[in-house]
């Protein structure tokens, strides 16, 4: 049996953040004995181009045998979600549209991905699913290169909740119904050692 082609969505995972919560770096804890960044990896290997958005040299790539994906440097360090998607989306060339998922989600699976995309409706600028209990999740979500000038205004006033943005798009909204199948535990993160468990 042929592998499905390519997703064509770029990649990006956002793995910059300090991890205080958690008390070491997140994108390196194990589940099942695979990092939490591999893990996330995997589930975007239909991804082109893919990008890690992370400090120069923090991840040892070909260590990860990740040495297909490439580290884009957040252009804000410390500001959270919203900043990394837009170092992400900053890169791409216009018309894309990128999987963008945080790296504490480590259930994230292809078909994922794939279910996502096929929402996508001609004139959105955002695809996001929603969890069980109806709330939109946009750490897990597609978002169009064209979304980058809403993200770099609200990241100017100082905004720093990525739900905001989600008001400032035309955004496509899927329903938990739409997405169990394909990941049935797609919202769960690590937010602590404990999660590993």
């Amino acid at each position: 049996m042929a592998p499905p082609p390519p997703l064509p969505l770029a990649a990006i995972i956002t793995a910059g953040g300090a991890s205080r919560r958690f008390g070491s770096d997140k994108a390196l804890a194990r589940l099942g004995g695979v990092t939490l960044l591999q893990r996330v990896a995997h589930s975007l290997s239909g991804g082109h181009p893919k990008l890690i958005v992370a400090p120069p040299g923090r991840y040892d790539l070909a260590a990860l045998h990740l040495t297909d994906w490439q580290t884009v440097p957040d252009t804000r360090p410390g500001e959270g979600p919203l900043a990394g998607l837009e170092a992400g989306l900053s890169v791409l060339a216009p018309g894309r549209w990128a999987a963008y998922a945080a790296v504490d989600l480590p259930h994230l699976t292809p078909a994922f991905w794939g279910r996502l995309a096929s929402f996508i409706q001609p004139q959105a600028q955002a695809v996001v699913g929603h969890s069980q209990d109806g709330r939109a999740q946009p750490l897990a979500a597609l978002y169009h290169a064209s979304a980058l000038g809403e993200v770099t205004a609200l990241l100017d006033d100082g905004e720093r909740r990525i739900l905001a943005l989600l008001r400032q798009l035309d955004t496509v909204k899927v329903t938990w119904d739409d997405l169990k199948a394909a990941a049935p535990q797609a919202y769960r993160n690590v937010n602590t050692p404990a999660d590993l468990g």
